[in-house]
């Protein structure tokens, strides 16, 4: 066998969303492209916002000596400083470039802390539902990942975090607005698990982290105001990423921020950087380093995500599907009909409809839809859902 055991059951088990896309691809051969309808990715079809392509236009056609050189394995000072500036004014913390590391994308930005953080055996607590790539970051890097439950409404259970928390808890990792469930933690419950973990700290004698991962914290509705982590806990560390909020998943283009207030913050950003050369980032790419640092206050038409959800959300609930009202990010993850989510996935194969199950999120007996898509694919997708609905709903 050319691969690993590990890598080869990795395979077999994850995987899910690489799976319906090639399911997608084998439907739309069979019945045309405009005949099936997939929610299954979570690929933003918005175009970046007018600021951005003014600033790449401005670049391309000005360019400057050495641009496309290496920099600083931690980015461009003048790009951090940037990042470091609209995280002052939005968290009132006093946050400067050295506090900042470029990185490729969130993804990379989670590989690189987890590398820098952990020992072997360390254990990283994830909340389900979660990011399904998220066990994996951990055990690229020789982590243990433990899975704790949310609320029946995908809120967080500080009890239960409370309660998994061991002496070699290292981390723990928050996503919110959260992929799948769109779901915003509120500040008083950020408040609250900040609250437990200082605890555990003290009981054992250890040093926890909070990762939290940030992508779509400027994707939320009905004019809710982010609840911030960083000021409820020191030894915060947030990735992110201008995948979501600047419609460029493509780029590969995001960062790490560290407490400033953190006391371990200088020997934690020598490692930050070090782990960004030694993984093979090297370094985020120069060319959106220029761009994203000129347009840190853009964004993509929020509306149109909150009018997609609203669209979905009112039909989903009318033909009788449980859905929590996402608050953010751009998924529902409604309860599935069938106790068995994988099969009632393929069942909504029957209808040309393509959605995730809930397995592939850590939460068995849901689904997720992915809405940041063209509204004829989500409106095409209706009459399936409305059949499925009949058949296993009454």
């Amino acid at each position: 066998m050319p691969i690993s055991e590990y890598v080869n059951r990795s395979m077999q088990e994850g995987g899910w969303i690489r799976r319906m896309f090639e399911v997608g691809i084998a439907l739309k051969a069979q019945y045309g492209e405009d005949n099936v309808f997939d929610l299954s990715l979570g690929n933003p079809i918005m175009e970046p916002p007018a600021a951005f392509h003014a600033e790449l236009l401005r670049i391309a056609q000005s360019p400057a000596p050495g641009m496309h050189r290496y920099m600083p394995n931690a980015g461009y000072p003048e790009t951090r400083q940037a990042v470091a500036d609209t995280l002052a004014s939005e968290t009132g913390l006093p946050f400067g470039a050295g506090d900042i590391v470029m990185t490729c994308g969130a993804a990379g930005a989670a590989n690189v802390v987890l590398r820098a953080i952990l020992n072997a055996g360390d254990e990283v607590i994830i909340l389900s539902p979660f990011f399904a790539e998220y066990i994996y970051y951990i055990q690229n890097h020789n982590g243990v990942p433990v899975i704790v439950s949310t609320t029946p409404e995908f809120d967080l259970d500080v009890a239960a975090v409370e309660a998994a928390i061991t002496p070699r808890t290292r981390a723990v990792m928050l996503n919110s607005p959260n992929n799948p469930s769109g779901v915003v933690y509120p500040e008083t419950d950020i408040a609250a698990l900040a609250d437990a973990i200082t605890q555990a700290e003290e009981r054992y004698g250890s040093e926890i982290f909070i990762i939290s991962d940030e992508p779509y914290r400027r994707i939320i509705y009905d004019d809710m105001t982010y609840p911030q982590v960083f000021p409820h806990y020191e030894r915060t560390i947030v990735v992110n990423s201008h995948a979501k909020d600047l419609g460029l998943p493509g780029e590969r283009i995001g960062h790490i921020a560290i407490h400033p207030g953190y006391a371990g913050k200088a020997e934690l950003f020598d490692g930050l950087v070090f782990c960004n050369r030694v993984l093979g980032f090297v370094n985020a790419p120069a060319l959106m380093q220029h761009v994203v640092r000129a347009v840190q206050d853009a964004s993509v038409d929020v509306g149109e995500y909150q009018r997609k959800r609203d669209f979905l959300y009112d039909r989903l609930t009318g033909m009788g599907y449980s859905v929590v009202k996402p608050q953010g990010a751009f998924y529902l993850f409604p309860r599935s009909p069938l106790a068995d989510d994988e099969a009632f996935v393929a069942a909504l194969q029957e209808y040309n409809v393509l959605v995730v199950p809930g397995k592939g999120f850590g939460t068995p007996g849901h689904f997720r839809i992915s809405y940041c898509l063209e509204d004829r694919v989500l409106e095409g997708a209706m009459d399936g859902f409305a059949r499925a609905a009949e058949q296993y709903l009454g």
